[in-house]
């Protein structure tokens, strides 16, 4: 992948990952993958934006997901 950057933009990340060490791959990779999940959760949010979830589909029981509680099920009956 080939990308082309301004002077001032270069300069900058020279500050923080030099061409000379292998930071500078990893320093955007990192880079890359925060603007994607930062884009993919702005995305949720919209959509959460446009269809919230009632209260019925944000029911959630907490017992259930306490420590060292179990969640009860019903018996089957015996034909």
């Amino acid at each position: 992948m080939l990308i082309e950057i301004d002077e001032r933009l270069a300069q900058r990340l020279e500050r923080v990952a030099p061409a000379r060490s292998r930071k500078r791959s990893e320093f955007v990779r990192a880079a890359i993958q925060k603007a994607l999940w930062e884009l993919e959760e702005r995305a949720t949010a919209q959509a959460y934006a446009r269809h919230p979830d009632s209260e019925v589909d944000a029911y959630l029981d907490a017992s259930a997901w306490e420590p060292g509680h179990k969640v009860k099920r019903p018996r089957r009956r015996r034909k």
